[in-house]
């Protein structure tokens, strides 16, 4: 039986921003990234690059800053909504050198949203906490070494490309977690 593509279409708009992410999981690592901020553009199109994920992103805004934060939040939104139900590797993890620049990336695909990402750069500190906020993951990035801020960022977003390729992989079963999938409703008192 095929698979259900794995995919999703969000718009965000604010008034600040205008934002549309497409994504798809299962790609090739195609993308088209429209952001005047060139550097963010190049960050976007290595992590579809490094991840297999085809994207595309079209942002526009009052400044750069909140151009940024509502590409992060829309995009891991739209990376929550791809994965659906579907059991998934779950955890990926990724060291990645680039010249004298060494970073570790570690996610863990579990409805946590938890971030450390000691990058340079508030904007991509910023830019990596609302991705995994918005898309409830736990990531963890680890410098290891690296004196050009450029390219500690981008070994950065190369590892959180291979660390999602690997969480994002399809397995057998049914359940993300050992816990199974809670149920929510009405809380309960007993009465004494």
């Amino acid at each position: 039986m095929p698979r259900k593509a794995r995919k999703a279409a969000l718009r965000r708009e604010t008034r600040e921003t205008r934002i549309e992410v497409e994504l798809q999981l299962d790609g090739s690592g195609r993308s088209r990234v429209e952001c005047a901020d060139a550097f963010l553009k190049h960050m976007l199109e290595t992590l579809a690059r490094f991840a297999g994920f085809d994207l595309r992103a079209k942002a526009s805004g009052d400044d750069a800053h909140h151009i940024s934060e509502d590409l992060a939040i829309t995009l891991g939104r739209a990376l929550r909504q791809a994965l659906g139900d579907a059991a998934i590797r779950r955890i990926g993890s990724a060291l990645v050198p680039m010249d004298e620049a060494l970073t570790q990336v570690a996610v863990d695909l579990v409805d946590r949203p938890f971030c450390d990402a000691p990058v340079p750069g508030e904007q991509f500190v910023h830019f990596l906490r609302s991705l995994a906020i918005e898309g409830r993951f736990t990531l963890h990035v680890q410098v290891l070494r690296g004196s050009d801020a450029h390219h500690v960022v981008e070994a950065t977003f190369k590892a959180l490309g291979l660390a999602l390729r690997e969480a994002v992989t399809p397995v057998a079963g049914e359940i993300r977690s050992t816990k199974g999938r809670p149920t929510l409703g009405p809380s309960r008192s007993r009465s004494s």
